[in-house]
């Protein structure tokens, strides 16, 4: 049983943002402040038993018609304290959520109708996590009932991560000879990387819209991506050493551009984020080049490791997005797979909201990208 005192602060300490992923950072809750979410920061003194110990947490709010609230923490609450000298246990950690809930729900707006958390909670066996969901949170015999596996997953729960300590020629020797040969293939062709900034937001969207409609994947309009870079921009004058870098990478060919990625570095990990391309020149493998200059770049910024952030779960090439996972997979990470988003619900409206929310999700995976695809 875990207790709390719980304080609204302005902002973490440059210590704890080293140590958390970007989506708990301030930067993101400025930035997603920006696009219909209150962003709320907490200092957590927590006791468990006779071990104290502390931490943030960044909480996002949003409302919907001015009747209801949802509260969202993404990738929180951390695990990296200890109880007292040792890693805390995952009863402990999941209770932690729970007590926290109850603890925090007096500190939300009213109507709050659930409090969401995407936890930083990961395994290496995409069966083991399964097999953890089914018995944590699922059924009658479910060991955490009050939290509610939600069948949406906001953040994408399957990935790949490259340890960034080793040397460039270890990286490179430790992909697939196929994805080194790629490499050099497009820096043989005269492929060539450019860093763009917020001014180049309509090259990075146009190239966005057509992956839109030829993948059927649904997209952020161009202000969200151009808000992201200014706001890093913004923060990089500032020459504060507690904001992420944001950037924008282009390939280029002669006079065509041929694909780009916006990534996220911070000193705990870099993040591949968004990603595009276009329907020419693919032979010239642009999106490798892309990949291994974001990689050296994060590598000498002082990330710890790059995350490729999404792809299928499994190396099956019946999935419809197996040519994700292969891509990513190419690089020689370490494939990880969290648990997803789970719910504690705060009110009666929490039912009907899921099964809207089912059905959205429904449209946007199955109808709309047929349409797309016809």
């Amino acid at each position: 049983m875990f207790s709390f005192q719980i304080e609204k602060v302005d902002r973490q300490d440059n210590d704890t943002y080293k140590t958390q992923h970007y989506l708990q950072t301030d930067f993101w809750a400025d930035f997603k402040s920006m696009h219909g979410w209150k962003k709320m920061l907490y200092k957590v003194n927590a006791k468990c038993e006779s071990t104290d110990f502390s931490f943030y947490v960044s909480i996002l709010v949003r409302r919907f018609a001015k009747f209801f609230n949802i509260a969202y923490v993404p990738l929180g609450i951390w695990m990296g304290f200890t109880l007292p000298n040792e890693k805390i246990s995952d009863d402990q950690y999941f209770n932690l959520l729970i007590d926290f809930s109850k603890a925090i729900k007096k500190e939300l707006p009213k109507n709050t109708i659930l409090i969401r958390f995407d936890p930083p909670y990961e395994f290496y066996d995409p069966d083991e996590r399964d097999k953890a969901v089914k018995d944590f949170f699922t059924g009658k015999n479910a060991k955490y009932k009050f939290l509610k596996k939600n069948a949406v997953d906001i953040q994408p729960p399957d990935t790949t991560i490259l340890d960034l300590s080793k040397s460039e020629d270890e990286l490179l020797s430790a992909m697939k000879s196929k994805w080194r040969y790629n490499i050099h293939l497009a820096e043989k062709k005269g492929v060539r990387i450019e860093k763009g900034s917020s001014q180049d937001i309509d090259v990075f969207y146009d190239l966005y819209l057509e992956t839109s409609k030829r993948d059927g994947i649904a997209i952020h309009s161009k202000k969200y991506y151009q808000d992201l870079l200014e706001l890093s921009e913004k923060k990089q004058k500032e020459n504060s050493s507690s904001n992420p870098l944001v950037s924008l990478y282009i390939a280029k060919h002669e006079n065509d551009t041929l694909a780009a990625i916006i990534t996220l570095f911070t000193p705990y990990q870099a993040t591949y984020v968004y990603g595009a391309s276009c329907n020419i020149k693919r032979n010239l493998m642009p999106a490798y080049l892309l990949q291994w200059t974001a990689i050296k770049d994060a590598k000498n910024f002082g990330s710890k490791t790059y995350d490729f952030y999404g792809m299928p779960p499994r190396d099956d090439e019946t999935h419809p997005m197996y040519g994700l996972y292969r891509f990513k997979t190419g690089f020689s990470g370490q494939n990880t797979h969290r648990i997803g988003s789970i719910d504690i619900a705060t009110s009666p409206l929490y039912k009907p909201y899921k099964t809207a929310e089912k059905l959205r999700s429904f449209y946007f995976k199955k109808i709309k990208k047929a349409i797309v695809g016809r």
